[in-house]
């Protein structure tokens, strides 16, 4: 059973949050614009230390959480559809995790669709990751992580690291992840739709066809899990629920692990898209991100 927090919580964000992003529909303008809203609502915690990236790097910012060290770092890609969001929008999430797993994390700003459709995403976050690499972060001292669409782009990304041959993170986490842009079989878009107080089948594909663009729907990295997942570090996903992206995380988790790769599944009852967004507030989420750090501070330090 959620707690009583965590229910009152869902209901404001399906009435408030939820019904703000049903009025913007299918207008970008309008979506971005709810990215002010977002931005205006973070609130790090105390202690929290944000620096701009430098100009001669990739654009974005580096976040430190209270008591977090400098000598190892987390890759971290914001959600948003492909088409919103930016490190603005998703610092004091940002924050709360490197606090959490004592490490910098690195959140870039990369381009977003339709005016940088796929593959743009994916060649921002390998050109960071070298670029990490360059500023002396060894592969062992590296994770690679994200939420929602961010999380698809995390195992686009370590996928592409992987056929590149360049060295993986130590590891890798998904906080309820898209991995799929043209299939959308997943049982939970019809049985989770009256239940997700945030997403739906309709608002998914519209994102994905601005994310798509004129790319064939066979593309493998439209749907990563469909691919060879083997070689791919340790990884941790956890998901609402309630959320019309459960089988995503589901089918990622059992792929990964069918590949032989180190996972560690969590669902969350009762909860919905990306909870840990509500860590101000809920239980639940302050406890998923405590894991999440434990998670990475344990990869870490092998």
């Amino acid at each position: 059973m959620p707690s009583f927090r965590a229910t009152i919580t869902r209901f404001l964000i399906r009435h408030l949050v939820g019904r703000r992003y049903r009025k913007a529909g299918r207008s970008i303008p309008q979506l971005r614009k709810l990215d002010e809203f977002l931005a205006q609502s973070q609130r790090p915690p105390k202690g929290t230390k944000v620096v701009p990236g430098p100009e001669d790097g990739p654009r974005g910012e580096w976040i430190q959480g209270a008591g977090a060290e400098s000598d190892a770092a987390i890759l971290y890609l914001h959600g948003g559809a492909f088409v919103t969001g930016s490190p603005a929008t998703h610092r004091e999430l940002a924050a709360r995790i490197s606090a959490a797993a004592g490490a910098r994390v690195f959140s870039p700003g990369y381009r977003l669709a339709p005016e940088h459709p796929f593959p743009a995403a994916i060649e921002d976050t390998v050109k960071t990751y070298r670029w990490l690499l360059k500023q002396g972060y060894p592969p062992s001292n590296l994770v690679l992580g994200g939420e929602s669409s961010g999380g698809g782009l995390a195992l686009q990304a370590l996928l592409t690291l992987n056929d590149e041959g360049l060295p993986m993170p130590k590891a890798a986490f998904f906080l309820s992840p898209v991995t799929d842009w043209s299939g959308f079989d997943g049982k939970s878009y019809s049985n989770r739709a009256a239940s997700d107080p945030l997403l739906s089948l309709p608002q998914c594909r519209f994102t994905a066809s601005m994310y798509v663009g004129n790319r064939p729907a066979d593309t493998p990295l439209l749907r990563p899990t469909e691919m060879d997942l083997t070689g791919l570090p340790p990884i941790w996903i956890q998901v609402g629920e309630h959320e019309v992206l459960l089988s995503d995380a589901q089918r990622l988790a059992q792929r990964a692990a069918e590949a032989g790769v180190n996972v560690e599944f969590k669902v969350w009852p009762g909860l919905w898209h990306v909870f840990q967004f509500a860590a101000r507030m809920v239980p639940e989420a302050e406890e998923s991100i405590q894991e999440l750090g434990e998670f990475v501070r344990k990869h870490l330090s092998h």
